[in-house]
């Protein structure tokens, strides 16, 4: 997570940084992981801690407030009935997650706009990035995942994720050892069909079947070259620049065995 936050300058000097914690093993990881950078990090930043409660049958209400009143930091409870619209808006079987989350989303921007809020910290993790590449080029055609740090049109927020580089059965097995208390996502979790998690699958087998291709997936995600993809609006064929920029430097063949890059140091925002 310090390699991340360092690559992609995620957190500032004075930043406010609301983590959105749903209960899930991702987002109790990062805030535990930031809560230790912010006592070493070379710059000062500020931690709140916000969940949505979006009043989903059987939600253990008591759980997060118990959870964050014993490790101090400032949280706050934010309390919209989003699942009766969910319920009443999508037909029966068809998935839930893209109205939710887009609910879900408007809501927690607004709040960190009303609460000073400079940095939005959401728990994806690298499978998640990963795993939107596919989605997008499967079912959206597109080329597109989600950026480690996006600014919002409108200027009025900046969403960061600090486990842009993280593995997810890394984060699983960090949350079995810190013992989180997790809260299933009763709405969207048991929905047994999803597109993404039929990516997820296709991403495990492929982990046991070829150990190292996720990593080669996620270097190639960092490492674009405009000029070997198709889109005219990012690189011009007609001069041979990138839109914007000075002519690209185009190599015809690596070598298939080159040596990984590495993310930055290992002591990055000392940790």
């Amino acid at each position: 997570m310090g390699q991340a936050i360092a690559d992609f300058s995620m957190i500032e000097a004075g930043d406010k940084v609301m983590c959105c914690l749903s209960g899930g093993k991702d987002s109790y990881a990062m805030l535990d992981i930031l809560m230790a950078l912010q006592k070493s990090a070379p710059v000062r930043f500020e931690l709140i801690a916000v969940n949505l409660d979006q009043k989903q049958p059987g939600f253990p209400e008591h759980v997060l407030p118990e959870y964050l009143g014993q490790l101090g930091i400032e949280y706050h409870i934010v309390e919209k009935d989003t699942y009766s619209i969910v319920k009443d808006k999508v037909p029966e079987g068809k998935t839930t997650c893209g109205l939710c989350s887009r609910l879900r989303r408007g809501i927690l921007y607004n709040f960190a706009e009303a609460h000073g809020v400079t940095k939005i910290a959401l728990g994806h993790h690298r499978d998640d990035l990963l795993e939107t590449l596919f989605l997008n080029m499967f079912y959206g055609g597109k080329l597109k995942s989600m950026p480690p740090v996006l600014h919002s049109d409108d200027g009025r927020n900046t969403v960061i994720r600090p486990l842009a580089y993280s593995r997810e059965k890394d984060i699983a097995r960090y949350a079995e050892l810190r013992a989180f208390p997790i809260i299933p996502c009763n709405l969207c979790g048991s929905q047994e069909n999803l597109q993404r998690q039929v990516i997820k699958e296709m991403f495990q087998g492929w982990d046991k079947q070829h150990p190292g291709r996720l990593e080669t997936m996620f270097r190639a995600l960092c490492n674009v070259e405009p000029s070997h993809l198709a889109d005219p609006s990012l690189y011009d064929f007609r001069e041979g620049r990138r839109r914007g920029g000075e002519p690209e430097a185009v190599t015809t063949a690596e070598p298939a065995d080159a040596a990984p890059e590495q993310y930055g140091r290992l002591d990055v925002l000392n940790l």
